[in-house]
């Protein structure tokens, strides 16, 4: 059995440490936002947070997570970044089939978490950890500025 923070609720996972979290997390915590996609981190679909670190669930053990908090795109909407991330791809319909769209949000989310100026070379250097086969890639882009940009008024905010 493995505890951990998933989206601000402590969890107890009931199956082999050794078994990958993004199964666990679909299996035992019915988190459909995480999503398997190559399986071998080349993708980005499976992207979580693990103590604000984005991490390829796919191949990260249980075990891993141990004591750790696990941030989902399932859990965005109770993180002040990541709703403002959300909100914005919403905005630009930066998502069409939305296979991959749960990752690029976490990755998203964890960069302007970190560098809420980030340049485009890094926005795009971000993001190209991810494979989006949908063409929706100029969307995403406006979404992240438009994400900065919401992000920038927040801050400036009494």
């Amino acid at each position: 059995m493995t505890t951990l923070q998933h989206n601000q609720h402590a969890i107890t996972l009931k199956g082999s440490p050794q078994a990958l979290l993004l199964h666990e997390l679909r299996e035992q915590c019915s988190d459909a936002s995480v999503r398997f996609g190559c399986g071998t981190e080349h993708c980005g679909a499976c992207t979580v947070l693990v103590d604000g670190v984005p991490q390829n669930s796919c191949s990260l053990p249980v075990w891993a997570a141990e004591g750790r908090h696990v941030q989902t795109a399932q859990g965005l909407p109770d993180n002040p970044i990541g709703r403002v991330v959300l909100q914005a791809f919403i905005d630009e319909q930066a998502a069409q089939c939305g296979f991959c769209v749960s990752g690029i949000l976490m990755r998203v989310t964890a960069l302007l978490q970190q560098h809420p100026n980030a340049d485009e070379t890094l926005i795009r250097d971000t993001l190209s950890r991810h494979l989006c086969r949908c063409g929706a890639h100029t969307r995403i882009l406006r979404a992240v500025r438009l994400a900065q940009k919401n992000l920038s008024h927040a801050s400036s905010l009494p």
